[in-house]
């Protein structure tokens, strides 16, 4: 039993015996230390059912608790608060235990946890909406991985779609044989997203194609073959490996893929496997009347009998949950869908009530660009690729050794994936590459550079033959970094609880404030410091959370910047 437990079994008992059940007990960390440890709002949560103020019922909890161990005090404060300060011998205890799996735990152990995230609309470039997504998806793959479960990372690709046959209408059109000739991975796709928004356009001003592109699409959803599906397959798979080098990039890997023509086919036969239970027919089309249930309206098979993005995603809850059997089932996309899933969620929990009691969604914002350099040279909707290189050139100007690319690259995606996790979730985001690649302020290249701060002193420490040691001097008092480091495991449990990465990204930045304020008033390899040894023990505990922090974030260290 941790000590929030035991606290909170406490105060349960408490107020049973004075009359109060179905209790919730929360407890928060005061703004200011110095107000304590813990502090919990739970007298102004049940004064009123007594009748009672709820100062006089804190005053009340507060005698009736006795002494409690690895606890110095408790305090009534303000309009009923209770603040709880613990003992000397409790953060001892919890310092000693951190060490290099710290975090990690087994909330979900035996479990097993899908997570899906970054799915691409093939023959689109992968832009800067898309790294959002999966940055925020890794991110949680790895909490999942640090709960204990059993985690499978699932991507989710757009292959079948009319937005897809007008690009291979104009793929035919301008010679299928050009994916041949071109000898670079950027002129195909380039070459295939020209042929994207031509055909996109041609098909908005010339209705005398939309025929043809819809034959196309026919073809494609029913594995017609011919030149059509050829030539479809090829931009298919040139697409597909395009976006596993961007994830790759980015620090993601899959596990698994469904495509979307395999969904659409398994939805569109349970869509009308239950007509007239959960859905009914309209005009040609299938619809679910979500009206019926307080939400709106939407076609799960249009009028040409083709499965809409709708239906397909009741094909994907079956597969899912057929295929990897979650205990729970992670769905990440942008906020803008929202009121959609409620839609979906609302009809896949008709057809089994699983699908939706598993499932959760998760959303985030959009980016924008601060500054008229970012977003002249990015303009429109930007292409991931774009974004990192324009990142890593400005990270190459801030370290030494300008040839070491691979540190750079982990610089430029440190402050790209820090800018988006440090956003409450959902929120939209202005990234400004000035201050998300400083080495001072609120960004992920200052959390790398006190990881590389924090190694420096150790090897320092090795070569003038300082010792780490756990054991503080007799004299000892925990200050606001070792509170701060004993933590660290509430909050990835919390983050894992919520499926929120930004309260781990708002941690680690208190924890290298604190950090590096502590530093510059320590003199840690000095013989005349009786705590020199244990000092280095919070250096080496500072570094471990911090890398494994970073790696929650989806954040690469370095060694050095």
């Amino acid at each position: 039993m941790n000590i929030i437990e035991t606290l909170a079994k406490a105060i349960q008992t408490i107020l049973q015996d004075i009359g109060i059940s179905d209790i919730e007990i929360s407890f928060e960390h005061p703004d200011e230390m110095s107000h304590g440890d813990f502090s919990t709002n739970v007298a102004m949560r049940y004064a009123k059912q007594l009748g009672k103020n709820p100062q006089e019922l804190a005053q009340e909890i507060v005698s009736k608790l006795g002494t409690l161990e690895l606890v110095d005090k408790v305090e009534v404060a303000g309009p009923g608060f209770i603040n709880f300060y613990l003992s000397k011998d409790y953060f001892k205890q919890e310092l000693t235990s951190i060490s290099e799996d710290s975090g990690k735990s087994n909330i979900y152990q035996g479990k097993k946890i899908l997570v899906e995230h970054s799915s691409p609309n093939l023959f689109k470039a992968f832009h800067i909406g898309h790294v959002m997504n999966n940055t925020i998806g890794e991110s949680i793959v790895r909490l999942a991985n640090f709960s204990g479960a059993s985690v499978t990372a699932v991507y989710y690709p757009s292959d079948v779609s009319l937005g897809i046959g007008k690009a291979i209408w104009s793929l035919l059109r301008k010679g299928e044989d050009m994916l041949d000739i071109l000898d670079t991975r950027e002129g195909k796709l380039g070459f295939l997203g020209k042929c994207y928004v031509d055909g996109t356009k041609i098909f908005e001003e010339n209705s005398e194609i939309q025929s043809q592109v819809r034959e196309i699409t026919r073809k494609i959803y029913e594995k017609e073959e011919g030149r059509e599906y050829s030539a479809y397959l090829k931009g298919k798979e040139i697409n597909l490996e395009y976006f596993l080098e961007e994830t790759k990039r980015l620090g993601s890997h899959f596990d698994a893929f469904i495509f979307e023509s395999e969904a659409g086919d398994v939805g569109k036969k349970i869509v009308q496997d239950n007509i007239p239970k959960v859905f009914e027919n309209s005009d040609g089309a299938v619809v679910y009347k979500g009206e019926d249930r307080g939400l709106h309206t939407r076609v799960f098979i249009n009028n040409e009998g083709h499965p809409t993005y709708e239906a397909k995603d009741i094909g994907l809850f079956d597969i899912k949950f057929q295929r990897f059997n979650p205990d729970i089932s992670i769905l990440i996309t942008d906020n803008q869908q929202t009121e959609y899933y409620k839609v979906v969620l609302s009809a896949a929990s008709e057809i089994k009530v699983e699908w939706k009691e598993k499932t959760i969604h998760r959303t985030h914002g959009r980016m924008t660009f601060k500054g008229k350099k970012m977003s002249s040279r990015l303009g429109g909707v930007p292409l991931a690729s774009d974004v990192l290189d324009l990142i890593s050139q400005e990270a190459q100007k801030k370290i030494e050794d300008k040839e070491d690319i691979q540190r750079i690259e982990a610089i430029a995606i440190a402050a790209l994936k820090f800018s988006i996790l440090r956003a409450t979730a959902g929120k939209n985001i202005d990234f400004d590459p000035e201050t998300s690649l400083s080495f001072e302020g609120d960004s992920g290249p200052y959390l790398q550079y006190t990881y590389v701060r924090c190694n420096s002193i150790l090897e320092k420490a090795k070569i003038t033959g300082f010792e780490i040691s756990k054991i503080p001097s007799e004299d000892w008092k925990p200050e606001a970094l070792e509170k701060l480091l004993c933590r660290f495991s509430e909050t990835v449990e919390q983050s894992i609880q919520l499926w929120e990465p930004h309260h781990i990204a708002g941690y680690l930045l208190d924890l290298a404030h604190e950090f590096n304020s502590w530093y510059g008033q320590t003199k840690i390899l000095n013989d005349t410091n009786k705590n020199s040894g244990f000092n280095l023990y919070l250096v080496q505990s500072v570094m471990y959370i911090l890398k494994n922090g970073l790696y929650c974030l989806g954040i690469e260290v370095v060694e050095r910047m």
